[in-house]
């Protein structure tokens, strides 16, 4: 081994944390000060609250599942929304006679038509400019929106 040139090793060396913590250890260099220690590193500690995140991969994780939370709640409203009885009727697009009518005697919302219809099929024909390719367009559209008719007997 050639002498001189290797360095002086300190056997008790003093390593210092920033967050006070202190302890002996063998160096090459008689003081040592560093950030953080085993008593102050979330992983050592427990408090998961400090995590050392240095890329916002958390943060990013947290986005992206509150971004999958808004979409299910979104798609789980579109679809009570459709079919809705609030629904006004002039979203049906039966064509301005039909929905005229309908409003006349006071039938705004899906919700109403519905009821009305429920007393039979001759209590929607009833209503003055209500006619029966009206009725077979209203049942055709509310049954594409996901409405469900009951089942009524057909006169023969």
């Amino acid at each position: 081994m050639k002498k001189d040139i290797h360095p002086t090793y300190y056997v008790d060396a003093t390593v210092t944390c920033a967050c006070g913590n202190t302890w002996k250890t063998g160096s090459t260099q008689q003081e040592i000060r560093v950030e953080i220690c085993s008593n102050c590193h979330p992983f050592f500690s427990g408090e998961m609250q400090r995590i050392v995140d240095i890329e916002g991969q958390v943060d990013r994780f947290y986005k992206k599942l509150q971004a999958r939370q808004d979409y299910v709640e979104q798609k789980k409203a579109r679809e009570t929304e459709k079919v809705s009885p609030e629904r006004p009727v002039a979203e049906l697009e039966l064509g301005k006679r039909p929905t005229d009518a309908l409003a006349k005697v006071g039938i705004k919302k899906v919700g109403q038509f519905m009821n009305k219809f429920a007393e039979g099929e001759e209590a929607v024909l009833a209503i003055p400019g209500f006619g029966q390719k009206s009725l077979i367009d209203a049942k055709k559209k509310l049954r594409a929106l996901g409405y469900e008719f009951p089942e009524t007997e057909q006169a023969a």
